[in-house]
């Protein structure tokens, strides 16, 4: 079982390019399961089409332990299973116990065991590697952590700061990070600074994507690039990113087995 966290500065395109990893491997014939790991609970909107998830928090706030595996996880495109964790409303409670709540439950719930996964993605909110928004790579939940990145100054930061959250937690003998993947904003100097942070966090790029305007229409239209628009260019970017992201998380894991 692969087990990846997604983790990026705000507004890098982290749902959008981990939703059309969901469905470039769910095409392949893998079973998949994305959970949302923000309080907005948008991650898996893509594979839903639109539709707003009901997130774990708010069952369990309603219904406690009553809450279903049933209601927890819906099938989305190509059978990708879907997660959202949730959190309180805005200025209300912290947001990262949403997501404790929610993996405690799965856990307690059996949801692993009962649907068998062959990947399990989590889409973690922004840059914030600490307290609920660390429970992905905290207890075995995820094996391999991904840092989403542009060339822009600040998307450099929030990846450093990630890695080296990662770093502290690997000491813990906890997730490694599987490498980086750059959705190009097509700024000055991108590949070289691209290239810094890789020597500065010594991690390697696994997948670039390039910058189009393609993948705003599938937003736009509720859908994965994948699903809008198969043929394209851009849709085989998407294939070829997630074949080497497993190929990544391959890699480590030998490392790991050393």
């Amino acid at each position: 079982m692969y087990k990846l966290a997604f983790y990026g500065k705000g507004g890098i395109g982290k749902s959008t390019t981990v939703s059309n990893i969901a469905a470039a491997l769910a095409q392949k014939g893998m079973k998949v399961l994305q959970i949302g790991c923000d309080p907005k609970a948008d991650s898996t909107m893509l594979l839903l089409h639109g539709e707003e998830k009901r997130p774990v928090i708010d069952l369990l706030r309603e219904k406690k332990e009553q809450t279903t595996l049933e209601e927890m996880i819906t099938e989305g495109y190509a059978g990708v299973l879907c997660v959202e964790a949730g959190g309180p409303k805005p200025g209300l409670g912290c947001a990262g116990r949403g997501i404790i709540a929610a993996m405690e439950y799965l856990h307690r719930k059996k949801a692993i065991e009962t649907y068998q996964p062959d990947v399990i993605l989590f889409d973690v909110l922004g840059d914030v590697v600490c307290g609920g928004f660390s429970m992905p790579i905290r207890e075995g939940y995820a094996d391999q952590v991904f840092i989403l990145t542009s060339g822009e100054a600040m998307s450099i930061h929030a990846a450093k700061n990630i890695a080296l959250a990662v770093d502290t937690f690997q000491e813990r003998g906890y997730a490694t990070l599987g490498g980086v993947i750059v959705n190009k904003r097509n700024v000055r100097h991108e590949e070289e600074n691209i290239a810094q942070l890789c020597e500065d966090i010594q991690s390697e790029v696994v997948g670039t994507l390039e910058r189009s305007e393609l993948v705003q229409d599938a937003d736009e239209m509720k859908k994965t690039v994948i699903e809008a628009f198969p043929d394209s260019p851009e849709a085989q970017g998407y294939r070829d990113l997630a074949d080497a992201v497993l190929k990544a998380a391959d890699k480590q894991n030998a490392l790991r087995e050393k």
